[in-house]
């Protein structure tokens, strides 16, 4: 196996953003759905997120389910899936939430900003050479070697793109708001880009169901996708 399998989760609204430009996270998930993404979170090795994601939610990503938690430790897991950030420039705070004890924190740099992301960051978290640029690829194998069968990716924008056109992604949970947002100065779940599913080639829609007011989309994106 070269890398893991990649799981892309993400909750948008009627027209396709997953912010508004009001500089407040917006909340798009229902409490449903947020109970979803947790199981599917439990079922992961790893959650990944941007940089910019980290800035602007200062999500913890740990598991909200004390059950869900103590099923890990009895399948021999950590309680919680790993930690992982991908940054260009390492520009992040050590006390942000995501670098909170617990779960492994690990953050992914492009080789020039190794150094000072390392001091900048201390204890808080292993930093690792992405290479220049920061390449997915180098990424992704290198969670393989640290046991990382299963990943979630969770954003933000610039990341799910960056999958999404390398072709790496194996699945893409997508739920929808009920609500439109409508300001085109908001982030959209993805960017410009090459994209291999596209008029001529249209991704697998796998499965369609409802977490509270939302729709939850599924899709197959490679032939790895659970039959």
């Amino acid at each position: 196996m070269d890398r893991p399998y990649t799981v892309l989760s993400c909750a948008m609204s009627l027209d396709g953003y997953i912010d508004d430009a009001s500089g407040t996270p917006l909340r798009l998930s229902s409490d449903a759905d947020i109970d979803q993404v947790d199981e599917l979170r439990s079922t992961c090795d790893a959650i990944m997120v941007g940089a910019g994601t980290v800035r602007a939610d200062n999500p913890a990503l740990l598991l909200r389910s004390q059950a869900r938690r103590e099923a890990r430790i009895a399948r021999g897991l950590r309680p919680d899936p790993a930690r992982v950030v991908v940054s260009r420039g390492g520009d992040l705070d050590p006390a942000a939430r995501i670098f909170a004890a617990g779960a492994d924190r690990i953050v992914y740099v492009s080789s020039g900003a190794v150094r000072r992301t390392a001091e900048r960051l201390g204890p808080a978290a292993e930093v690792v050479d992405a290479g220049s640029p920061v390449g997915l690829g180098r990424v992704l194998a290198d969670l393989v070697v640290r046991g990382i069968a299963r990943l979630l990716i969770e954003g933000g924008g610039s990341v799910h793109t960056q999958f999404l056109a390398a072709g790496l992604a194996d699945e893409l949970r997508l739920s929808v708001a009920p609500f439109f947002v409508g300001d085109s100065a908001a982030a959209r779940f993805v960017g410009d880009g090459q994209f291999r599913w596209n008029p001529g080639n249209r991704a697998r829609l796998a499965e369609v169901t409802q977490a509270g007011d939302m729709a939850v989309l599924r899709y197959a994106l490679s032939g790895r996708y659970p039959a």
